[in-house]
């Protein structure tokens, strides 16, 4: 999404150790920081609803999401003066397909559940969860929204923020710093060296998350629902990225 509204590459060279470089930036990172927190405070608490009580047409609303998000990162993938992308970015593709396909197998969706008491073990677990979410928040084309539910530990995040469970938010926020700037150095190397590689991989990395989110069909009226939720996703995404054509 932040390819989408054109934000990208300047957050990008903002998230760094460098606290000067930081402040200087205030007056982008301000909007986009009070943005981000409205969001989960808003919506952790109907998210969460959403999953317990409609948990498919709330999945599927993250496909279209996925789905209308595609035409912008397909572009950066693309070859220069080219339609298509080199062979080698469509190799990166193709295995990071495979990638996201072994974590379908493992389904680990079925089996999230929600913690609510910090342990030691929890508490590892929160930090990596936040740092690895951090990382894919880094990556274009993945969210870490949808690295949470891949691992097992959004409904967890989501009822923590929602309830304001400060112990268990506290190791998630120590592991998001850490892996934002992990991720944004990591990402701004891949960018400089091979771009059209790395957006290759990002287009097989959402196309395979397509495949770990997909949560059926079901029946009656959650088709409708479905339906209404991937084309209302869909929309989101892609008409966003129609209003970015700089990109």
């Amino acid at each position: 999404m932040a390819i989408v509204f054109n934000v990208y590459d300047r957050l990008i060279e903002i998230i760094t150790p460098n606290v000067k470089k930081i402040f200087a930036a205030w007056k982008f990172l301000l909007p986009l920081m009070i943005g981000a927190v409205a969001g989960i405070l808003f919506f952790s608490r109907l998210v969460t609803l959403l999953l317990d009580n409609y948990p498919i047409p709330t999945y599927w609303f993250f496909i279209g999401l996925i789905a209308g998000s595609t035409p912008p990162i397909y572009r950066r993938a693309r070859r220069p003066g080219s339609a298509f992308p080199s062979a080698v970015a469509v190799v990166c593709g193709i295995l990071a397909l495979g990638a996201m396909a072994a974590m379908a197998v493992l389904n680990p969706l079925e089996d999230a559940v929600s913690y609510t008491v910090l342990t030691p073990q929890l508490f590892g677990m929160l930090a990596a969860s936040g740092a690895l979410a951090a990382i894919a928040l880094i990556i274009p084309g993945l969210s870490g929204t949808f690295f949470l539910l891949v691992i097992g530990m959004y409904r967890t995040f989501v009822q923590a923020v929602s309830e304001l469970n400060i112990p268990l938010l506290i190791p998630v926020a120590i592991g998001i710093v850490a892996g934002l700037l992990i991720g944004a150095a990591f990402v701004r190397f891949l960018l400089a060296k091979v771009p059209g590689e790395t957006y290759g991989a990002v287009l097989g990395l959402l196309a395979g998350s397509l495949i770990v989110l997909y949560p059926g069909i079901g029946s009656g009226a959650a088709i409708v629902f479905s339906a209404i939720s991937l084309l209302a996703g869909f929309a989101i995404s892609f008409f966003s990225g129609k209003q970015k054509k700089s990109l």
